[in-house]
C-alpha cells in the first residue's frame, strides 16, 4: 500500500483502485479506515481512485499530536496527498464527515480542485440545520418496512434528546435502502474499522466556521454534484438541496431508494450519475 509524508512526519497511507485520471475520496465515519468505500460500487471502471486511510485510520500511522485529527488541520493532509501525486489540479469525492474535509479543503484551496463531488455529504461546515421534522419525514417513507416501529420509536427517543447506545444502534436500518444480509455486514464491520479518539476531535471546537464557508463557497467556481440518498436519514434531500444552493454551479442527483451509503444499494445508478459527472 503507498504513503505519504504529512507536514509533521506522519506517514499516511493510501490505496489506488482502477486506472485512468485520479480521482481522491475522502472517507466519512468521521474518522473510519477508508476500506468501507471500497471500489464505490465499481466507480473505479470509469476513473482511478485516490482512497486515503485519514490519519490514525486503517494503514495510515497514528500522529503524536492527537489536536492534528481535527478536519481543519485534516487539510494539510489532503495538501501534501496532492504533491505527492505530483497533480497541480485534483477531482475530489467526499462522503459523509468526509465531505467537510473536501468543503475545506475546497474553500482554502479552490485553484486546486477541479470537480467536486459530495457524496451525502455531512453540513457541520457548512452550518446547514437538518430539522427533527425533517429526519421524520425522512423516515416516514420506511414505514411499510417490519423493522419500522422498533427503528422509528429509537429514533423518537433520540430526538427527544434521550438516547441510549441501543437506540443508536436500533435506527442502523434507516442508514440503507435495503436492510439485507448485506446492509448487515456492512454495519456490523464499521465498529473495527473507527479511530474513536480522533472522531472526538474531528469536529471539535475551531473545526468549523460556517459563515466563512460559506462564503467561499459562493466563490466557487468549479462544478459540484451533491448526491443525495431519497431515503437518507442523515443527509435527506431538503437539507442537500440548500447545500447544493451554497455554490454558484452545483448539481443535486437525489437517488431514488438510497440510503447514506448509494453505492451499497444500487451500485449500477450511482456509477451512472458520479461517473457522469466526473466525465462533463
Amino acid at each position: 500500500m503507498p504513503t505519504f509524508t504529512a507536514y509533521d512526519g506522519t506517514e499516511l497511507a493510501y490505496r489506488v483502485v482502477g486506472d485512468g485520471s485520479p480521482v481522491v475520496c475522502l472517507p466519512g465515519g468521521p474518522m473510519q479506515d477508508s476500506v468501507y468505500l471500497g471500489d464505490l460500487g465499481g466507480l473505479s471502471g470509469h476513473r482511478q481512485l485516490i482512497v486515503p486511510d485519514l490519519r490514525g485510520t486503517g494503514r495510515s500511522a497514528t500522529p503524536q499530536d492527537a489536536e492534528s485529527y481535527r478536519c481543519d488541520r485534516l487539510v494539510d493532509d489532503v495538501e501534501a496527498l496532492r504533491k505527492h501525486l505530483g497533480v497541480d489540479r485534483t477531482d475530489l469525492l467526499g462522503h459523509s464527515a468526509g465531505a467537510n474535509l473536501a468543503v475545506l479543503y475546497a474553500e482554502r484551496h479552490p485553484e486546486r480542485v477541479g470537480k467536486l463531488a459530495l457524496i451525502t455529504p455531512s453540513v457541520a461546515a457548512v452550518g446547514i440545520t437538518v430539522t427533527g421534522d425533517l429526519r421524520h419525514e425522512t423516515a416516514l417513507l420506511r414505514r411499510d418496512e417490519p423493522w419500522f416501529p422498533a427503528a422509528y420509536a429509537a429514533l423518537e427517543t433520540i430526538l427527544a434528546g434521550r438516547g441510549t447506545a441501543d437506540d443508536f444502534q436500533a435506527i442502523a436500518p434507516f442508514w440503507y435502502g435495503r436492510w439485507d444480509d448485506t446492509a448487515r455486514a456492512f454495519r456490523a464491520a464499521e465498529d473495527g474499522q473507527k479511530n474513536k479518539e480522533a472522531a472526538a476531535v474531528f469536529g471539535a471546537a475551531g473545526a468549523f466556521d460556517p459563515p466563512a464557508t460559506r462564503a467561499a463557497l459562493a466563490r466557487f467556481t468549479s462544478p459540484v454534484l451533491l448526491l443525495a440518498g431519497e431515503v437518507d436519514l442523515n443527509s435527506p434531500p431538503g437539507a442537500m438541496a440548500e447545500f447544493a444552493g451554497l455554490f454558484p454551479h452545483a448539481d443535486l442527483v437525489v437517488q431514488p431508494g438510497a440510503g447514506h451509503f448509494p453505492w451499497l444499494d444500487d451500485a449500477d445508478r450511482f456509477v451512472a450519475a458520479t461517473a457522469a459527472f466526473l466525465a462533463e
